[in-house]
């Protein structure tokens, strides 16, 4: 192990050097996109591409601003071996049907040459070209990589103490109790081992039902096993192996060496592959999801996120350590979905997802990175109004909710516009992480909507997502 993971670091150095080399005469910024199921990379990321081609007015976004911005152009696919994010046909489900894409389920890419006039020293006014390379991949992918680090006998142990905790217990019974039903240290065999992969799979899947909205659920892949559905690299599960070590032919070495051909074939590939080659990171979040679930799915999504952050490489590129090693120099969480929120709360939405990731911030910060927050829609679906109810003035949206969505006793069928008031979240989200009865009564129940109606030719609506393009390249256009 300790021989491989030096041979992929050097492999890594290698390209490092060769990309450095490369980037001198051509600058290219490779942007990551990530996060959790329904957390909108799809959307974002359509967004990104619609708003730097159609020149929209981001007041935030400099260089677009000052009018630097001479031409953005898609250009082709850099690797022939990774699918291109399908940018043309995602605006079109946006903008035609009103309907929201399918999410990310395997890594994609998108290339965008953005050609513009210098603002700095000597070179100001001079006409450059930065490359921007944008890849998406699932947030599930994001939170395997620290498996690289656990033997199974720590993460079998880690995910069944986990899985005997509310609310998870309920969910795991029969994943547990099957489990149990089994000799860990007896023979192994296939049927044991695909029963128990089976049942542990029902068991993560349920955890991702909105009704709990859990985030911390690798392995990544038996979530989104794409072509590998079926194969031994994906048939393992977690035992409770009491402290022992597995040994010879038994069920627990089976899983064993299943786990560790998982991190080989599945985990390290993506990394060296893909993870390592980034400069630049978004974490997208659906913190109203986790708000909606309750507390239990609130403080697992604080874990998820510092998580993450030990997956992640960061700290400053200098000319030294982007020679040998790139590393992912700044990190933007961003909550998502503000528009579901009236304006006077997406400041505490942006307090809140501080807060969830305030942890990890200090540590990429230690290391280097530079790294923010900020809370946006994408693509706003909803405008702002006031109505008035027994004499008391409401902050509301409107828009058009999802059929099947409900606010108190109504039910909506996907066809009109309402106005909906969403609530307020509280100014100091300390009190949201006091335990089970944390809310106090407060029923979070977020409404979601439709996308708007847009004209695909011009600039799409949304809220603060000119900060974060800002923060994401905005250096790289100085």
């Amino acid at each position: 192990m300790v021989w491989t993971g030096w041979l992929n670091e050097t492999r890594l150095a290698a390209r490092s050097l060769a990309a450095y080399a490369t980037d001198w005469a051509s600058p290219t910024l490779r942007l990551g996109v990530t996060g959790l199921s329904r957390s909108g990379k799809t959307v974002f990321i359509t967004s990104l591409v619609h708003g730097l081609l159609t020149a929209a007015r981001w007041p935030v976004f400099e260089a677009q601003a000052q009018g630097r911005i001479a031409r953005v152009r898609l250009e082709p696919q850099p690797d022939d071996g990774i699918p291109r994010f399908p940018y043309e046909d995602h605006l079109a489900t946006l903008t035609g049907p009103r309907e929201w894409p399918e999410g990310t389920r395997r890594i994609s890419e998108i290339r965008l040459a953005i050609d513009f006039a210098s603002n700095s020293g000597f070179l100001r006014g001079s006409e450059k070209t930065l490359t921007l390379d944008i890849v998406d991949y699932p947030g599930e992918w994001l939170l395997d990589l620290p498996l690289l680090a656990q033997s199974y006998a720590e993460w079998s142990r880690r995910s069944i103490e986990a899985a005997r905790r509310p609310p998870r217990a309920a969910l795991s019974a029969e994943w547990l109790t099957a489990t149990n039903d089994v000799d860990a240290f007896g023979q192994g065999g296939e049927s044991d081992a695909r029963r128990l992969a089976d049942k542990f799979t029902r068991y993560l899947k349920s955890c991702r039902d909105e009704r709990v909205s859990l985030s911390t659920l690798p392995p990544g892949r038996f979530l989104l096993p794409g072509e590998m559905e079926g194969s031994p690299a994906l048939t393992f599960a977690p035992l409770d192996l009491q402290g022992r070590e597995p040994a010879g032919d038994s069920l627990a070495s089976l899983m064993e060496k299943r786990f560790e051909s998982y991190k080989r074939l599945v985990v390290m590939p993506f990394y060296a592959n893909h993870f390592a080659t980034l400069d630049r990171q978004i974490v997208l979040v659906d913190t109203l999801a986790a708000l909606n679930a309750g507390p239990a799915a609130l403080a697992d999504l604080e874990l998820a996120l510092a998580d993450v952050l030990t997956a992640f490489r960061p700290g400053a590129n200098s000319i030294l350590s982007s020679m040998l090693a790139r590393r992912i120099d700044r990190i933007l969480f961003a909550a998502t979905k503000a528009d579901h929120l009236h304006q006077t709360s997406h400041d505490r939405l942006e307090g809140l997802l501080k807060r969830l990731t305030d942890r990890a911030i200090r540590r990429a910060e230690f290391a280097g990175a530079r790294v923010d927050a900020v809370a946006l829609a994408s693509l706003r679906a909803t405008r702002e109004t006031t109505v008035t109810r027994k004499g008391r003035s409401l902050p509301c949206i409107v828009g058009t909710p999802m059929a099947g969505e409900r606010a108190g006793a109504e039910t909506f069928d996907g066809s009109e516009d309402v106005a909906v008031f969403p609530g307020e979240l509280p100014v100091d989200p300390t009190g949201l992480f006091a335990g089970p009865d944390a809310f106090r009564g407060e029923d979070y129940r977020f409404v979601r909507f439709l996308p708007p109606k847009a004209d695909p030719t011009q600039p799409l609506p949304h809220i603060r997502l000119d900060r974060a393009v800002e923060f994401l390249i905005g250096d790289r256009l100085a």
